[in-house]
């Protein structure tokens, strides 16, 4: 473990070599995963080749419990304890198809969640940093994260409200939690050049799929289209406006 001075949090680094293949998975799986990204994701509007070859190969039943693995694949999401979820398959792709990453870049994900996110992340960018409030389910998406083997993903367990202004700044950054407003921590970490996704309204309705774009130092917004996320906690119950 590595404690982040600032805020005396723990940092979980994932660093393995891979050791997930197709060839290790009951064919169920392949073969829903498959129809997955035909059915929900190409007959849609998920287009990006990078997007699309990387929810094909993320194993998403791995990031469920046992029991619901059976509908991993299917277009809905999906309880993973303590009040969250793992997102439809389809706004996971989406929010990543409208960040337009071409590889290399460094991306942070707000809300790690099951691992999910970080893992089709990291399928296309070299680096993924993931900031998940919740000590338990860090733990856990860290633990499928080294058996799958991934080696550019870090996590740490923190105000994703604050981002981690530490390897700032980004490319993209991808939230999954919603706000009533965009958190000027998370805007500041932002590249030039870079984009972010993020769920903005209030948690108790449906909620915008924004779409930032910073250039030259101001940001430009675009609705994306309607979402359904779990609020985010931390400093933004506050209102912490800068």
């Amino acid at each position: 473990m590595v404690l982040v001075k600032r805020a005396l949090i723990p940092t979980l680094l994932v660093f393995l070599s891979l050791g997930f293949t197709v060839a290790d998975e009951p064919i169920k799986f392949t073969k829903a995963r498959k129809e997955m990204v035909k059915v929900q994701l190409r007959e849609r509007d998920i287009a990006d080749s990078k997007v699309l070859s990387a929810m094909e190969k993320v194993p998403r039943h791995l990031f469920v419990e046992e029991k619901l693995r059976d509908a991993a694949y299917s277009d809905h999401p999906l309880p993973i304890g303590e009040g969250q979820t793992i997102s439809q398959p389809y706004i996971v792709a989406l929010m990543t198809q409208v960040l337009g990453l071409r590889g290399g870049e460094k991306v942070l994900d707000i809300g790690t969640g099951s691992g999910y996110q970080a893992a089709i992340l990291a399928e296309i960018s070299s680096e993924v940093y993931s900031v998940e409030i919740r000590p338990n389910l860090s733990k856990k998406a860290g633990e499928v994260l080294s058996n799958l083997g991934y080696t550019n993903i870090r996590l740490k367990v923190g105000d994703g409200y604050y981002g981690w202004e530490e390897h700032a700044p980004y490319d993209g950054i991808i939230v999954a939690a919603a706000a009533d407003h965009i958190p000027p921590p998370l805007l500041a970490q932002l590249k030039d050049g870079g984009r972010m996704a993020i769920p903005v309204g209030s948690p108790f309705s449906v909620q915008n799929l924004v779409l930032i774009e910073k250039k030259d130092g101001k940001a430009f917004t675009k609705n994306v289209t309607g979402v359904l996320f779990v609020p985010m906690i931390g400093q933004v119950e506050k209102g912490e406006k800068l």
